[in-house]
């Protein structure tokens, strides 16, 4: 019996993880998968139309609403739930099995999902756990609204949770994490990540804009990215407090890219309040 889920992929340029993916939820596990695709020019549109996915067009005009509360706004599916996934995101059978299993309580909105990490080509065993509140209701609530305006040049929303109202419950089984784009890819991407962040802290504080809504690990993040020690700390946490020394020099190289990446935001936070007060 197919579930009534929406399965959302947005994409761009896809093609070496798309295929997983897809393959990965299979063609009679959900009643609908939508790729949301901003322009891809690789062979993205061609692996999501052969496999029978639903392709939705988006162009993103540097403003809100970004590519997963676009598709909420303009094309809410008719399924009582919906799930969004990355393409380097792949749905395991246990997941799979659970998800069918948790689906059926009606005192539960959402869902908060787990994920394995993939890194160098082997699963992490320790290091900070990867969560997101990916699984609602659909109508139940949008992700955060942020009104960015070309902050950077990412159509999608990056560390931005649903808001619900009404009882979250939690998914334990994994999603596997798994990107084949390489390490090239990885530092790239954060470093787009980085400039977001250090804008939405200081846009954020400096029109006082209420953070009522922002989850723990949000407050946390953003309490210390303010400070030089952000990148040691986040070191400390990930190789020792969450394990990370289990993977070894893996590990220990995964927990040197997250204190890079967060040293990157409070230097980007730093060099742009310079810049405004000059």
């Amino acid at each position: 019996m197919l579930l009534n889920l929406t399965i959302v992929i947005p994409v761009r340029n896809e093609e070496i993880n798309l295929p997983g993916c897809l393959a990965a939820i299979g063609k009679n596990f959900v009643k609908k998968i939508i790729i949301v695709d901003s322009g891809s020019n690789d062979k993205t549109r061609d692996i999501a139309s052969n496999f029978g996915a639903e392709v939705v067009n988006f162009k993103w005009n540097g403003q809100f609403p970004k590519k997963r509360n676009w598709y909420l706004q303009n094309h809410l599916p008719d399924t009582k739930w919906i799930l969004f996934l990355d393409a380097d995101e792949y749905l395991t059978e246990n997941f799979k099995l659970e998800l069918r299993e948790k689906l059926l309580d009606n005192d539960i909105i959402g869902y908060w999902l787990n994920y394995t990490i993939f890194f160098m080509g082997k699963q992490l065993k320790g290091g900070y756990p990867l969560k997101k509140l990916a699984l609602f209701c659909t109508g139940s609530g949008e992700y955060e609204r942020i009104d960015e305006k070309n902050w950077s040049k990412l159509d999608m929303e990056i560390h931005e949770h649903p808001i619900l109202s009404g009882k979250i419950g939690q998914i334990k089984s994994k999603i596997d994490h798994q990107d084949y784009r390489g390490i090239t890819h990885y530092v790239n991407k954060h470093n787009e990540y980085s400039d977001w962040e250090a804008e939405r802290f200081l846009n954020t504080y400096a029109h006082h804009i209420s953070t009522s809504e922002w989850t723990l690990k949000q407050r946390l993040k953003y309490k210390l990215v303010n400070s030089v020690f952000v990148g040691p700390l986040f070191f400390l946490g990930s190789f020792f407090f969450y394990g990370g020394f289990k993977d070894g020099t893996r590990g220990l190289a995964f927990a040197f890219l997250k204190l890079s990446y967060f040293n990157q935001v409070y230097c980007k936070i730093q060099e742009l309040k310079n810049t405004q007060t000059n």
